[in-house]
């Protein structure tokens, strides 16, 4: 199909004391092929030179609020709610996309009826393709939420907010937009990578114990059963015990 359309797609970052990396991710948007393009930085307090690194660059950023916020997942809301994008994006702090990275988002949108796209990512790997049939007994069926989510913003507030309550909260919101309102997304192909991670992000710092709570917590306010979710928590277990333990320790 011939792209008739350029979307408005906005682009979210949230931040705090990322001065070693920021720079790199607000370039990466910056820099893009794309040229219909909304910007949001959420600054969440920072205390090192990462505000002095985002003023750099205010005139080319659409939206910049510095406040404190209740973390990562209360800062995206706030950034939701004030985007105007036909299509929404995240780039956390950590992570940059390739130059042709939304050129490609709003080709997929364009040509196909979806709601929402996966894109491939590097990360310690690269991560490509979507498989929801996983999602009721595992959370490895996507590629990332920074770098490779999009969706449409209309069809993220139907969802609704990212729930406070979960450290993966990326994770319920996922569920409920797939299983609770069936909403329909793609992946891109495996070689067209949107862009990638950095190390020691968000994610990588939550403790393996916890992190297994946290998606239980999840799965069973999402109403599965219980014996199956306490199956799936115990398999995790036997599957990589050297990280229970560890984090055993690290408590």
């Amino acid at each position: 199909m011939q792209n008739l359309k350029n979307n408005l797609i906005t682009i979210i970052t949230v931040v705090k004391n990322s001065e070693q990396t920021i720079e790199k991710s607000i370039q990466s948007v910056l820099s893009q092929k794309y040229d219909n393009i909304e910007y949001i930085i959420l600054d969440g307090g920072s205390t090192d030179k990462t505000s002095e690194i985002i003023k750099k660059y205010q005139e080319k950023i659409d939206k910049i609020i510095v406040e404190r916020d209740k973390g990562i997942w209360d800062a995206m809301n706030k950034g939701i709610e004030i985007a105007n994008g036909d299509i929404i994006g995240f780039l956390n702090a950590d992570d940059f996309y390739y130059p042709n990275a939304l050129n490609l988002v709003n080709d997929y949108f364009i040509n196909n009826k979806i709601d929402f796209l996966f894109g491939s990512v590097k990360k310690y790997k690269l991560l490509h393709g979507y498989k929801p049939w996983k999602i009721k007994f595992s959370f490895g069926f996507y590629t990332s939420h920074s770098v490779g989510f999009f969706i449409k913003r209309e069809r993220h507030i139907e969802v609704g907010k990212y729930n406070l309550n979960y450290l993966s909260s990326d994770l319920d919101f996922f569920y409920r937009m797939i299983v609770n309102f069936k909403l329909k997304g793609i992946s891109t192909k495996k070689e067209e990578v949107l862009g990638e991670f950095s190390k020691g992000g968000f994610s990588s710092k939550i403790n393996y114990i916890t992190h297994l709570d946290d998606l239980n917590k999840i799965r069973l306010n999402n109403n599965q059963n219980k014996i199956f979710v306490y199956m799936l928590y115990i398999f995790k277990i036997i599957k990589k015990p050297y990280k229970f333990f560890s984090s055993l320790n690290s408590k």
